[in-house]
Formats: C-alpha cells, sequence, structure tokens
C-alpha cells in the first residue's frame, strides 16, 4: 500500500495539485477537527456501497484519525480496481501535530 505524508499532501495542496482527499472518519469526528474544505467525507463503513461515487483514474489520498481505517480503504479500493490511491501516514492528528497546530488531536 503506498503511503503519503503530512508534508507531501501539504505540498500537493499548496501547489494545486488534482487529487481527492477521502476522508473515512464518522461525520462528528469531521466536526472535530478537518483538512480546511479540501476533504470528500465517506465514512469506512458506508464505503463500500459509494465507491461508485469515485473516479477510479484521479489520485485518491485517503485519511482518517491516524492511519488505520484509511489503510483498510486503500485496500478495499485497491481490491476494486482502483490503483492510484495512497494512505496518509498519521492521519488528521499527524496533520495537526505538524502542519496545523491549531486543529484539536482526539
Amino acid at each position: 500500500m503506498k503511503e503519503i505524508t503530512v508534508e507531501e499532501l501539504k505540498k500537493k495542496i499548496d501547489q494545486e495539485e488534482p487529487f481527492l482527499l477521502l476522508d473515512v472518519r464518522e461525520p462528528f469526528e469531521a466536526h472535530i477537527s478537518n483538512i480546511d474544505t479540501y476533504s470528500t467525507l465517506i465514512p469506512l463503513d458506508d464505503l463500500g456501497g459509494r465507491i461508485q461515487e469515485l473516479d477510479e483514474t484521479q489520485e485518491i489520498v485517503i485519511m482518517c484519525r491516524s492511519g488505520n481505517r484509511s489503510g483498510k480503504a486503500c485496500e478495499m479500493l485497491e481490491e476494486n480496481g482502483f490503483s492510484n490511491v495512497a494512505n496518509l501516514k498519521g492521519g488528521i492528528n499527524e496533520w495537526a501535530s505538524k502542519i496545523d497546530p491549531t486543529l484539536p488531536q482526539y
């Protein structure tokens, strides 16, 4: 499984590279801490039934709180023919720790 660091994600955002940031946390978690307006929220438990909403040709970076659920989501997408997916290493908590310390960690 491919991983991307928070520093690499920040660079993608700053350079306005085209990609989808897929947030697989629960809605209440997204309200606690989020990466601006860049992400699309599809909770991991809903992802299997909503895969058709995603473009398998698009680069997809998947995030959660710490990287565990997003890793499972990466595997699920890869099993369904998606080849350009990456897990955000350390998740939103790593982002809050290294990129935006104003965000709460939970």
